[in-house]
């Protein structure tokens, strides 16, 4: 028997009006259908429908990591200080982490995310490699102090996330449990009705080698994708590479110093000059980690900061200012060129060996035209570091690239032994020698699952849930008098006996048309409505994503609808 919820005791009050601080899809409607309220900046109380969908993806999740012989667990949320300075990750959270102190003066965290704490439990429980391998989940509220909290449920400082590691003795090992759990996460999403893209990405501060993301297409997505028409390849644009193609040093003359004031930007250089911005070579300087850094890009193109910060986590990469260039007569503001820069110079692929560039002479009032890389400067590093754009060639077959928004539901890492050497994670090997375990790391983001949702299926009415994932299976309105409602109730228990979810409308002094208008916003996927027609053994079954009705005699309405199900 299935649960009945009738809404004349259930706690939802549904708005008409959009909250005025909303900017998407998924926070207006979530709100008004009465599923979240605001509690603070960042932090959301999940009422009963939204608790129900919350979980209902949460069972779904639990399900599939249970067939890959996952194992749930339950750790704190409150943490100690000291695993996190171990792993470095105290420092490199940065203003992230929530950071406090209890009545004796100890140092804790809440948790954002639980390597080390995970490393240190499998320590204590496994010390031979018959223990191993072994994969351990759990389903728990995370913590992130971010600056600018938006978008709903959609980027909170408080979320639910299902987080999962794997623990392995071989390389070979970590490789398949990241293909289980790869496999595990796209039987998650098609089972949750989201449309998603398995794409390439960084693993930044996380560390590791392998790393994918799961990213669901939407307009409202902070995320941006790249996607390739011409064969499958798929990256988030942190991701994307660009090749090194070498150019001929001697198709090019000597170095020419050209004098131009006043031009300390690319604009207003290439304008003076009458060449394009891409004839030209932009020095961007930063900091990385408190050190001056030069990164060269094409004039025409942007530094992605977002991209730089994520190749070189966990450094902290910050712009210079005013003030770097006090006492530093050797970087001429506007006027910066790589040829005898004393500075650390990294540079995206595009600014490859024997590439010809117009760019700073380092000195005011000048450039230089002719400055060859690998003639006439070097370059350090090579980074991926430009904005990426529409038509970009694809560095898998050179078509050119589209580019999409999406939000990013899950995130799965070959860790490696990064923890495990933090924290001596070995156990006794076949020989009877220590061996260091590997690991692999897999996130979820529940409650970004439930935003990515309502985004994706949201219609002009509202909410269109996908079944798996609704409060209901079957939204019964009872849109007319006392008979219509007794009706209503008699339809929802046998329904309920059948083992269908029920969400029954028996409220009594509510219009229908009211009626009628919170069933399309609460988004429950098949409304079975009890109108007039019941006089006549009448009842309307309507497909709330098809807007499809079929009028059936009331003798039929519990067979057909189990049947949808």
């Amino acid at each position: 028997m299935a649960h009945v919820q009738r809404m004349s005791t259930l706690l939802l009050k549904t708005l008409r009006d959009d909250p005025a601080d909303a900017e998407t899809a998924s926070h207006k409607l979530l709100v008004r259908a009465g599923y979240v309220r605001r509690s603070s900046a960042g932090v959301w109380t999940w009422l009963p429908l939204g608790k129900k969908v919350l979980d209902n993806v949460a069972r779904v999740v639990r399900e599939e990591m249970d067939a890959i012989g996952g194992q749930e667990v339950l750790l704190p949320a409150l943490l100690p200080k000291e695993p996190y300075e171990t792993s470095g990750r105290w420092k490199e959270y940065g203003a992230e982490l929530f950071r406090l102190t209890d009545r004796k003066g100890a140092e804790y965290l809440l948790g954002p995310t639980h390597e080390e704490i995970f490393t240190l439990t499998v320590k204590d429980q496994c010390t031979s490699y018959k223990d191993l391998p072994v994969i351990l989940y759990q389903i728990q509220t995370k913590y992130r102090d971010e600056a600018r909290p938006r978008a709903g449920v959609l980027r909170g400082r408080e979320f639910q996330m299902k987080d999962a590691y794997s623990f392995d003795t071989t390389d070979e090992g970590l490789a398949e449990s990241y293909r289980l759990h790869r496999e595990a996460y796209c039987r998650i999403f098609a089972r949750l009705g989201l449309d998603h893209r398995v794409v390439s990405a960084v693993s930044g501060a996380m560390g590791g080698s392998a790393s994918e993301e799961f990213l669901a297409p939407a307009a409202a997505g902070e995320d941006t994708f790249a996607h390739c028409p011409g064969c499958d390849y798929a990256a988030n644009t942190e991701a994307v590479t660009a090749r090194i193609t070498p150019a001929d040093p001697a198709a090019h003359g000597l170095v020419e110093e050209l004098d131009t004031p006043g031009t300390p930007t690319i604009e207003t250089l290439a304008a003076h000059l009458g060449v394009p911005a891409s004839a030209t070579l932009k020095n961007l300087l930063v900091k990385i980690d408190g050190e001056i850094t030069a990164i060269g890009v094409p004039g025409d193109r942007e530094v992605d900061l977002g991209k730089l910060g994520e190749h070189l986590a966990p450094a902290v990469v910050e712009l210079v200012t005013a003030e770097d260039f006090a006492g530093r007569p050797d970087l001429v503001r506007g006027y910066v060129g790589p040829q005898g820069l004393g500075i650390p110079y990294l540079a995206d692929p595009r600014v490859a060996p024997g590439t010809a560039w117009i760019t700073g002479a380092n000195k005011e009032g000048t450039h230089a035209r002719n400055v060859v890389c690998g003639r006439d400067f070097t370059v350090d590093r090579y980074l991926d570091v430009v904005v990426v754009e529409p038509g970009d060639p694809c560095p898998r077959c050179g078509a050119g690239l589209e580019i999409g928004r999406a939000i990013e539901i899950g995130h799965i890492f070959q860790l490696g032994r990064k923890y495990a050497d933090a924290f001596g994670l070995d156990v006794l090997g076949p020989q009877g020698k220590p061996v260091r375990v590997t690991m692999g790391s897999y996130g979820i983001g529940i409650s970004r699952a439930v935003a990515a949702l309502a985004e994706q299926t949201h219609d002009a009415a509202g909410l269109c849930w996908p079944r798996e994932v609704a409060p209901a299976d079957v939204h019964i309105v009872a849109a007319g008098k006392a008979a219509q409602t007794e009706l209503a109730l008699s339809l929802a228990g046998k329904l309920g006996a059948a083992g269908v979810r029920v969400l029954v409308d028996d409220r009594a002094g509510v219009s229908p048309g009211v009626k009628f208008t919170d069933a399309e916003l609460i988004g429950v996927p098949t409304i079975l409505v009890v109108g007039r027609g019941a006089a006549d053994g009448l009842v309307e079954l309507k497909d709330r994503r098809t807007g499809e009705r079929t009028e059936l005699p009331l003798s039929e309405a519990v067979a057909r609808v189990t049947a949808l199900l």
